[in-house]
C-alpha cells in the first residue's frame, strides 16, 4: 500500500478534478505482478492501468488501491467490473470514496461478486493524498493553501514574482512549481497594484492556473501586468455589487474574465467566490495575499494548508506584518525546509472541535 501512495503522487497536478490515486496488484506470495497509477485526467484508472500490466497473472491475486475503486460509468468504465472480470480475489483498499456515485457502492459490488474486500489499510496517509478532491466533492470548494514569505522580523514580501523578492532562488522555485499545479492563484487588488505580479508559472507545470483578482471596485488598471498578459494567460477578477460597468467592460475588453458577487460584505463575497470555483471543479486554490485576504481566509476557516517561508533577511520597517487573529488555529507541520537558507514551514490547518480550546 505504502507503494500504491507514492504512485499515486505521480498524478499531482495531472488528475484533478480527480483524485490521485495507485494499485498495486500482489501474488498470493505478495510479489507484485503490476502496478499502475491514475495518469492523467480523462485517462484510465489505477486499477485499469494495473489489471492490463499484470494480464492473466492478475487471476488470484490481490490488488491494494489507495482509493475505493470506481463503480460507475464516467469517463471510463467502472473499475469494479474490470476488477472482477480480472479474476482478482482479494482487494485491500486504503479508504473509502466519498463520490456520490460510489460512495461505498464500490466495495458493495466487490463483495457481492465474491470477492474479499478489506479497508483502511494506510488510511490516514491516503486521506491526506485525497484531501482537496475530498473537500471539493464534500465542502463544494477547493483545497486552499496559503503561501506567503516573511522577513525574520515578521514583514511580508511581495510576492514571488514581485520587484522586491527576499527569497531565495530555490524558494521562488518552489513557488513556482506549486503555481504548476494548481487551478488557482489568488491576491487581492491591493498586493496586484502594489507589486504588480504576473503571477504565473515558470516554467510551465502541468496545469495553467487562473489567476485570480479580488477587486470589490474593479480597480486593478489596465497596464498591471496581469491585464496585459490576460489574453495569453486566463485572468478572473472578482467584483463586488457595486463595481463601475465602465470600468468592468474594459477589463473584459483586455481580456479579463468578471465575476460579480451580489454579497456587499467582502467576507460573504469571497466564501461565495470559494463556491463558484468549486462549481467550476477547482480543486486547489494557492493564495499568495495579501494581509487582508490571508486574515479574512483564516478568520473564516477556509485555509487547509500553509506554506510559509521565511528569509534570513531583516526589512525593518517596510511591509505589512501578518493578521493577528483573535483566535488563531492550530498548525499541525508536515515538512521543514531550508531551501538556499530559507526556512519553508509547510503544514495543515486543523479545525477545533466544536466547544474544544
Amino acid at each position: 500500500m505504502r507503494r500504491a501512495l507514492e504512485l499515486a503522487r505521480r498524478g499531482q497536478g495531472r488528475v484533478e478534478p480527480n483524485p490521485m490515486v495507485g494499485a498495486v496488484i500482489a501474488s498470493p506470495a505478495g510479489e507484485v505482478i503490476a502496478e499502475g497509477w491514475h495518469e492523467h485526467f480523462g485517462g484510465p484508472h489505477a486499477e485499469a492501468g494495473a489489471l492490463v500490466r499484470a494480464g492473466t497473472a492478475a487471476r488470484g491475486a490481490t490488488l491494494h488501491v489507495t482509493l475505493e475503486p470506481c463503480c460507475h460509468h464516467g469517463k471510463t468504465p467502472p473499475c469494479t467490473a474490470a476488477i472482477v472480470a480480472a479474476g482478482i480475489a482479494r482487494v485491500v483498499v486504503a479508504v473509502g470514496d466519498p463520490f456520490p456515485a460510489v460512495a461505498g457502492g464500490g466495495i458493495a459490488a466487490l463483495q457481492a461478486a465474491g470477492i474479499q474486500v478489506e479497508v483502511g489499510l494506510l488510511d490516514v496517509e491516503a486521506r491526506r493524498l485525497t484531501a482537496p478532491f475530498r473537500t471539493l466533492v464534500t465542502q463544494g470548494r477547493p483545497w486552499v493553501i496559503a503561501k506567503w514569505a516573511t522577513s525574520l522580523d515578521g514583514r511580508l514580501a511581495a510576492p514571488a514574482g514581485g520587484d522586491r523578492w527576499i527569497s531565495s532562488p530555490e524558494s521562488l522555485a518552489l513557488v513556482h512549481e506549486l503555481r504548476g499545479r494548481v487551478d488557482g492563484v489568488l491576491v487581492g487588488v491591493g498586493t496586484a497594484v502594489a507589486d504588480d505580479p504576473l503571477l504565473t508559472a515558470r516554467p510551465e507545470g502541468p496545469r495553467r492556473a487562473t489567476r485570480i483578482v479580488l477587486d470589490g471596485g474593479a480597480r486593478l488598471p489596465l497596464a498591471a501586468a496581469l491585464v496585459r498578459s490576460a489574453r495569453a494567460w486566463p485572468v478572473l477578477v472578482a467584483v463586488g455589487p457595486d463595481a463601475d460597468s465602465g470600468r468592468i467592460a474594459a477589463l473584459e475588453a483586455a481580456g479579463c474574465e468578471v465575476w460579480r458577487g451580489i454579497e456587499a460584505d467582502p467576507h460573504e463575497r469571497l466564501t461565495s467566490l470559494l463556491a463558484e470555483l468549486g462549481r467550476r471543479r477547482f480543486t486547489n486554490l494557492l493564495v499568495e495575499g495579501g494581509a487582508a485576504v490571508l486574515g479574512s481566509l483564516f478568520a473564516g476557516g477556509l485555509v487547509d494548508e500553509i506554506h510559509a517561508f521565511t528569509a534570513a533577511k531583516i526589512l525593518g520597517g517596510s511591509g505589512d506584518a501578518l493578521p493577528t487573529l483573535p483566535d488563531p488555529p492550530p498548525v499541525e507541520v508536515e515538512e521543514i525546509l531550508h531551501p538556499g537558507g530559507d526556512i519553508l514551514i509547510r503544514g495543515l490547518v486543523r479545525r477545533r472541535p466544536e466547544g474544544r480550546p
